[in-house]
């Protein structure tokens, strides 16, 4: 067949394309759509999904159903999502982890988070807080706590909520700029880090604002610095890393929503909207603030470019640190 044959016999298929686009859209929802979440209930990831399914099924008159997934640090959920039919009724909200250091620190996934996903939106990011026990760590302010860490080396230790968190690398990435050393000591979630680290098994830990806020309060932990660019309206005496001297130390944990990645772009625009707007709700972000998360609902355009950039600087990271996954 002549090309000149094969491009008048493709040409209808190519202008039906469109139409069949927006006839799924037009369609879509057919039945409930899933949220799924890669992580147990209760945590960030679950949270910030569960709001916003309650919200955006509601407005798209079709339930959003949250479902949990966990599995190999977010990767068993994340897969489903890539095996996923891309019509709009699979969705997940993952974290930093999920989303990107995953990807700079397992080569081996089983998913893609830059190739095999469509981006939805950012919706919530948190800092990082370097806690410490006060009775095991004297120092009160960075400049004694870098003096301190100096002095003790590899006979500091912190914990983390695993090989490869945003806690663990937050802290890698403490470790390089200053030129200090410290034990890594890995549990199971951020609750177990704080756990250990109030009981006095560890010193230190970088761990999210909403996990060691209520211990900061209640005098268990000793906060030193916060990962934002400014002073957080939760601990608003808290210094953040910039303002102890170390420049553009902006570091954030992040949740974000993903659809498969062929999703018809009418039905990732009507998600993105209804994903946003539920976000944005005041009840929503209300409940998200009193739990240390700033709330951003970004376009999903926003999120990608957040992502790519993401992605390389964690990869600096783990290349710079020799970081291993277990």
């Amino acid at each position: 067949m002549t090309a000149p044959r094969r491009a008048l016999l493709a040409a209808p298929a190519l202008l039906l394309a469109p139409r069949l686009a927006r006839a799924q859209s037009q369609d879509w929802p057919t039945r409930p759509v899933t949220m799924l979440i890669p992580f147990v209930a209760g945590g960030p990831s679950d949270i910030t999904g569960r709001l916003i399914a309650a919200r955006a099924g509601a407005a798209l008159g079709q339930p959003m159903v949250a479902e949990n997934r966990p599995g190999a640090n977010g990767a068993v959920a994340a897969q489903a999502l890539a095996r996923a039919a891309p019509d709009g009724h699979t969705l997940m909200t993952g974290s930093i982890g999920v989303f990107a250091i995953n990807q700079a620190l397992r080569p081996n996934l089983g998913y893609d988070a830059l190739r095999d996903f469509a981006p939805v939106t950012l919706a919530v990011t948190t800092p990082n807080v370097l806690v410490a026990n006060p009775q095991r760590m004297p120092a009160t302010d960075a400049p004694g706590t870098l003096a301190w860490l100096r002095e003790n080396g590899a006979r500091a230790s912190y914990s983390t909520s695993g090989v490869g968190s945003s806690d663990h690398l937050t802290m890698e990435l403490f470790k390089l700029r200053t030129g200090t050393e410290a034990t890594h000591v890995p549990y199971q979630g951020g609750a177990a880090a704080a756990t250990a680290l109030i009981a006095g098994d560890v010193q230190l830990s970088f761990q999210n604002l909403g996990t060691v806020a209520p211990h900061i309060a209640a005098g268990r932990l000793r906060a030193i610095m916060v990962t934002s660019a400014e002073r957080h309206p939760l601990i608003p005496e808290v210094p953040t890393a910039i303002q102890a001297g170390l420049a553009d130390f902006v570091v954030t944990s992040w949740q974000a929503v993903m659809a498969p990645a062929a999703v018809p772009a009418p039905i990732l625009a009507r998600l993105e909207s209804v994903c946003r707007e539920a976000l944005r709700h005041p009840e929503s972000v209300q409940r998200l603030s009193a739990i240390g998360f700033d709330v951003v609902a970004s376009s999903a355009a926003e999120y990608r470019r957040f992502q790519e950039a993401e992605v390389a600087r964690w990869r600096e990271v783990v290349r710079a640190a020799n970081i291993r996954a277990e």
